[in-house]
């Protein structure tokens, strides 16, 4: 621990920018994207240390509390001015929801397969009466939502 002690005294950079690289490692493992901006301020603070501005071990961790919350803070401001309705743009699966799909095998007993956003799934379907009728083959459909990999669909209007 002395040696720890010993190099912070007479070089803190190296701690600090020791700070920023773990918690930037832990965060690209995890990807909780709260460990970013920690690891940023660490490495602010390195910075400073660098340039000859000294605080003491008590100010540097004061300023790097400090940054650590105004930047995370701030960026999730930046997330939700982003991403306004929280979804997420990567979720395939809810991007599909009122999406018009094509049936390509035909539904019996309810269930057949459907093509939607460039693949091929199965369907079963929503709200269709026997005296309906199935949608054939080549007819539109609309996700009206998914369970895993089997949507609900509905006939289209």
């Amino acid at each position: 621990m002395t040696v720890v002690a010993d190099l912070y005294a007479a070089q803190p950079f190296w701690i600090w920018l020791a700070v920023g690289v773990l918690l930037l490692a832990v965060e690209s493992m995890f990807s909780t994207e709260w460990l970013l901006w920690p690891a940023v301020s660490a490495g602010l603070v390195a910075v400073m240390t660098a340039v000859g501005v000294r605080l003491g071990l008590p100010g540097e961790v004061a300023v790097f509390a400090v940054l650590t919350v105004v930047a995370t803070l701030l960026s999730r401001r930046l997330i939700q001015k982003a991403n306004p309705d929280g979804v997420d743009i990567n979720d395939r699966n809810s991007r599909l929801i009122d999406q018009r799909a094509r049936v390509v095998e035909a539904f019996v007993g309810g269930r057949g397969r459907v093509f939607v956003s460039g693949a091929e799934w199965s369907a079963v379907i929503d709200g269709a009466a026997p005296e309906t009728g199935q949608p054939e083959v080549g007819q539109d459909v609309v996700v009206h939502g998914v369970s895993g990999s089997l949507l609900t669909v509905r006939a289209a209007t």
